[in-house]
């Protein structure tokens, strides 16, 4: 009896035994398989993490783009209340950045569009417009013949490309532009 106790025992022993080598197995294969599961989500989110940086990068660009063209619009606006005529002339009428240093007769001068119409100078602020008498913008018209005031700020060519969104509050105050036609 003694003899078939340590049988069975032998024989449980080295189930068991076996089973254990089988569970050691089974959990080396899963730990791979997690791994690899690790991995591979970790590429995924360092690519989605690339990908969102991508596009928070192209629509600061689209922003900083429609920023400068929403005041190159606002230029030509002004452009056009600030002729006698409103524009005159077979051909379109030209908007041009103002060299700071440079009068606006300068400007037109060195370009088809060589007669001067106005000088001015346009600033906006940021947001919406909370009252009716919130002040929104500022301008000017300086004249075709002197560079009238000169300081940098002034010069869209010579700004920060992120300048545009910038106001009087913020470090910033006017751009100038030239009202250009052809003779």
């Amino acid at each position: 009896m003694k003899f078939l106790g340590i049988f069975l025992l032998a024989v449980i022993l080295s189930t068991v035994s076996g089973q254990t080598t089988s569970f050691k197995d089974k959990v080396e294969d899963l730990k791979r398989a997690f791994g690899a599961v690790l991995d591979d989500t970790s590429a995924e989110i360092a690519g989605l993490t690339a990908q969102l940086q991508e596009m928070k990068e192209e629509r600061a660009e689209l922003d900083r783009a429609h920023a400068w063209q929403a005041l190159h619009m606002a230029a030509a606006a002004a452009c056009r209340g600030s002729t006698a005529s409103g524009g005159t002339g077979p051909w379109g009428n030209a908007v041009l950045a103002k060299e700071n240093t440079r009068s606006c007769n300068q400007v037109c001068g060195a370009t088809v569009f060589s007669r001067c119409d106005a000088d001015i100078s346009i600033s906006g602020y940021t947001g919406q417009a909370t009252s009716y008498t919130q002040r929104l913008g500022h301008f000017y018209n300086y004249g075709c013949g002197t560079p009238g005031n000169t300081h940098v700020l002034f010069d869209e060519v010579k700004a920060g490309k992120d300048d545009v969104f910038k106001d009087i509050s913020t470090g910033n105050w006017f751009y100038r532009f030239c009202c250009c036609r052809r003779p």
